[in-house]
């Protein structure tokens, strides 16, 4: 809606507003800004915008006009840095157009592979070897610590750990994976 559409009340109390108090206001937020141009006129255009909204803030009785401006201004300055502080850092086109660009290396394809061939050969296992691998080499435990998680005996999971990683060679060997 432009100003010409604003009845002739609202259309005053604008130009009121920003006749008296635009340019201070400006000054003001400039430094809330960091000397940020752009910005600082941001602010004082949605600062006015708002006193537009809220005529009742101006009621003698409330206090001066500019006071309630410049809270309302360095508000909206807090919350446009706190909303920048929680989203991630932009990026320009330059930086963009090099991750495009970039293709994985030799390596990290032959290692992606290499990791799905191992994930494939585990799953070969049989049930009772994955749980005794799973245990004592992906969670770190103890030969002790495995059996009693899963509740089997000490000498059952050694011997289970011993032909879980012979049936997981033969499974790798015959994948193409020399361990």
């Amino acid at each position: 809606m432009g100003v010409g559409a604003l009845p002739a009340a609202d259309e005053e109390l604008l130009r009121t507003l920003y006749a008296d108090h635009a340019k201070p206001l400006f000054h003001y937020v400039l430094r809330l800004t960091s000397g940020d141009w752009q910005w600082a006129e941001d602010v004082v255009q949605e600062t006015l915008l708002r006193a537009w909204q809220h005529p009742a803030a101006f009621d003698p009785a409330r206090g001066p006009a500019r006071a309630w401006l410049c809270t309302v201004a360095r508000h909206l300055v807090i919350d446009d840095r706190r909303a920048r502080q929680a989203r991630p850092a932009e990026t320009g086109g330059a930086a963009l157009e090099r991750v495009a660009e970039q293709k994985p290396g030799v390596d990290e394809i032959e290692q992606a592979l290499q990791s799905w061939a191992v994930a494939d050969a585990v799953r070969s296992l049989s049930s009772d070897h994955r749980a005794v691998l799973l245990e004592t080499y992906y969670r770190g435990r103890t030969m002790a610590e495995a059996a009693q998680v899963l509740g089997i005996p000490l000498g059952t999971v050694k011997s289970r750990t011993y032909y879980a990683l012979q049936a997981l060679r033969l499974a790798l060997q015959e994948r193409g994976i020399e361990p």
